[in-house]
């Protein structure tokens, strides 16, 4: 497992890293009911119209019968006539595409990085400076918990490329509209 885990790492190694404006990036709020096999067929949805899901995110919202979806997604296709075609699923209750500016954004990451005697203080201020959490120390490794925009988890993993990442892990993006939204009222009222 660990030779096919490195033949990957080679292969998805990327000469340069894309830019913003190199990859449309789109992220959608999504209420469903919550039943079994929603979940493929929205993901299948999305592929079969050639956009990479980057990050998904589903969980029960106060209502039990519906779940929230948080998607990130990248292409070039047209979203529009994606997004029409996903409220045409039964089980879709409510789709909006999130604007820069229109929502609120969190990401959830744990990291396990190796460290010395030396360089543990140096990490820790970094955690401090970023407000990370460290939840274990090992004589050889930290492991520390960060929640912030994307754009802060990855300024905070520049940060420490001079280190070694033992392993990372990322919950990807959970993202709310800020304003008022049918999506929020037909929570409320448990329609």
């Amino acid at each position: 497992m660990a030779e096919k885990l490195s033949q990957i790492k080679e292969k998805s190694s990327p000469a340069k890293k894309p830019t913003k404006k190199d990859v449309r990036r789109h992220t959608l709020s999504i209420l469903v009911q919550n039943k079994f096999g929603t979940l493929s067929r929205v993901a299948g949805l999305f592929s079969g119209r050639g956009f990479n899901i980057q990050t998904l995110n589903v969980a029960p919202t106060q209502n039990p019968r519906i779940s929230h979806m948080t998607v990130t997604l990248s292409g070039d296709n047209s979203l529009e006539q994606a997004i029409k075609q996903l409220s045409k699923l039964v089980e879709v209750l409510e789709v909006i595409d999130l604007q820069e500016g229109d929502y609120t954004e969190r990401e959830l990451m744990l990291l396990k990085v190796a460290c010395d005697v030396k360089s543990r203080p140096q990490i820790m201020q970094y955690c401090e400076i970023f407000r990370g959490k460290i939840i274990d120390v090992q004589h050889r490794a930290l492991t520390i918990e960060l929640t912030g925009s994307t754009d802060k988890l990855e300024k905070f993993l520049d940060l420490l490329g001079s280190y070694k990442l033992l392993e990372l892990v990322r919950s990807g993006p959970l993202a709310l509209n800020r304003s008022e939204t049918p999506a929020a009222a037909h929570q409320r009222h448990g329609s």
